[in-house]
């Protein structure tokens, strides 16, 4: 009897340890009873997804902290290399470099699992495309489409699929598919971020609609990046890549945003609270790091402890910063040791090259095409005549930061008076192909947004702070060079032109993303004109 009571008490507590390990710090969890159904009676069945498109950065320790969590309580654990996922989401991965990015992340990620002691022998790893493609797959893709509007496909893809104002087909596509890996992957629950929520919960909408059962989803809060926002692979200073040396580490970290006091946006601290504090062994403190004027080195059993130490400001961000760089670095060593094979750095390389420029470049038709195409500057403008042939445009000479003025045609002459024109600065795109405008070559564009009901037109206003010559970017979209020249029979610019437009706030956007001087780092304005095309 004895012998009994201790067996159900041992079950007890190990079906609690369990619980605990596969809940903790997440932000939400749909189906917790399924869950502790499951739990009772086996172990749960569990897959994560990532779409292969920009480089794993250390954000990505945030989901593997959580893998490891679900192998200490005996989950299966499948992980999904979404490559076709890639592919659908607005082509962020073109189909030429799939295979190659769907390789690196496989290495990468299980260079990850190692350094932070994952056994892989208990993963299951899938790549998407091996079933994806398959008659029955296709076949219930077909049957998902006939019972999903095109409302709740967008409305489910809102936070995770690009947007943008005429989605392709493909974007609405994405979510459907992934709520149909939950069948073909046979799991009981599916991972993420709380950004896929609409997903998931279109997931347990329409899948029984198929006749396939409804899944449990595990939601992992969103981290900030280290700039305050979204850790963003596209932006360079948000996140800490794999194989970033540990002076780069240090240089990130350095103009990271870390608020005294602040707990909430602080992309550091949720660092240790999500990879550091999880991965730490029982009794294993976070040692940070001070000075004996200022009270010596302390350590934290608990991530709360910390926070409340912080949020009295008796932890100092830049003390905090220099402990997690040490941290950060421990994690890399083993994966950069990992990555020294000369066969993973020739898959880096091929996986994503380095951006060229259009002209002279044999691989310019498989770029992405992406607003760090576009070379658009701050230009103030020294002279403006009428054009002698064109009653409606203005002959405009502007300095952009070169040796000499542009000439630019622009037909504003019915919308902003000869005299508010003289020494105006304006946001002029520079590497169009120039064109003859009734017999004076332009050699560029003054963007401004316009409205044709009635018919508006504001020239953008530059960046305060900006002077001639600044180049404006679009936020998460500032690494690379412009083309020398956009190619006009791919019709770059066209395609860029019809996701910029300004905001309800009066800012220039593409795609939601503001335009910013890259040097100041403030916002290119209109006005007056709201949800304005910018032409």
């Amino acid at each position: 009897m004895l012998h009994e009571e201790n067996y159900k008490l041992k079950t007890m507590a190990n079906f609690e340890e369990k619980k605990c390990l596969i809940t903790r710090n997440l932000q939400e969890v749909l189906g917790e009873e399924k869950l502790l159904e499951i739990l009772k009676q086996r172990d749960v069945k569990i897959y994560w997804g990532t779409a292969t498109t920009g480089r794993p950065h250390v954000a990505y320790f945030v989901p593997m902290s959580k893998i490891a969590d679900f192998l200490k309580a005996g989950c299966e654990v499948t992980i999904l290399f979404a490559d076709l996922h890639a592919y659908l989401d607005n082509m962020k991965a073109p189909w030429e470099l799939l295979a190659l990015r769907t390789q690196y992340y496989e290495a990468a990620i299980k260079a990850m699992l190692t350094s932070i002691g994952v056994p892989l022998e208990k993963l299951r790893f899938v790549k998407g495309t091996d079933y994806q493609l398959s008659k029955e797959y296709t076949l219930d893709v077909y049957r998902l489409t006939s019972v999903i509007t095109e409302h709740d496909a967008k409305k489910a893809g809102a936070e995770v699929v690009k947007q943008v104002e005429h989605p392709l087909l493909s974007g609405l596509l994405y979510p459907g598919l992934q709520a149909l890996d939950e069948e073909y992957l046979k799991v009981d629950a599916q991972f993420g971020g709380v950004d896929q929520r609409k997903i998931f919960t279109m997931a347990e909408k329409y899948l029984p609609q198929l006749g396939y059962s409804k899944r449990i989803h595990l939601m992992n809060p969103m981290v900030p990046g280290l700039t305050g926002g979204k850790m963003s692979a596209s932006e360079e200073d948000s996140k800490i890549d794999l194989l970033d040396n540990p002076a780069n580490v240090k240089k990130k970290l350095k103009k990271a945003f870390c608020e005294p006091g602040n707990i909430t946006d602080n992309g550091v601290l949720s660092f240790t609270k999500h990879v550091i504090f999880p991965l730490m062994k029982p009794n294993e403190g976070f040692k940070v790091s001070r000075a004996k004027e200022y009270g010596g080195d302390i350590e934290y059993l608990k991530f709360a402890d910390l926070e409340e130490a912080f949020a009295k400001q008796e932890v100092h961000p830049g003390d905090l910063k220099a402990s997690v760089e040490q941290a950060i670095n421990k994690l890399l060593a083993p994966i950069q040791e990992i990555f020294k094979d000369c066969k993973l750095q020739e898959l880096a390389k091929k996986a994503y090259p380095a951006p060229q420029k259009a002209k002279g470049n044999p691989n310019a038709g498989n770029e992405e095409i992406t607003p760090a195409k576009l070379d658009i500057r701050v230009g103030r403008i020294v002279e403006v005549t009428r054009h002698p042939d064109a009653d409606s445009l203005y002959v405009e000479k502007i300095d952009v930061g070169e040796e000499e003025p542009r000439v630019v045609v622009s037909g504003l002459v019915n919308y902003v008076p000869i005299e508010c024109m003289q020494n105006r600065e304006v946001v002029v795109l520079c590497n169009l192909k120039p064109a003859k405008m009734r017999g004076i070559e332009s050699k560029g564009m003054v963007l401004c947004a316009s409205i044709d009901e009635p018919k508006q037109v504001e020239p953008l206003l530059p960046p305060i702070g900006s002077k001639p010559g600044e180049r404006i970017v679009v936020e998460t979209y500032e690494i690379g060079e412009p083309d020398d020249v956009l190619n006009p029979k791919k019709k770059v610019w066209e395609k860029l032109q019809a996701d910029l437009k300004t905001s309800t706030e009066l800012v220039a956007v593409w795609q939601g993303n503001k335009l910013i001087g890259k040097i100041c780092g403030n916002a290119v304005t209109t006005a007056s004109l709201v949800n304005a095309p910018i032409k």
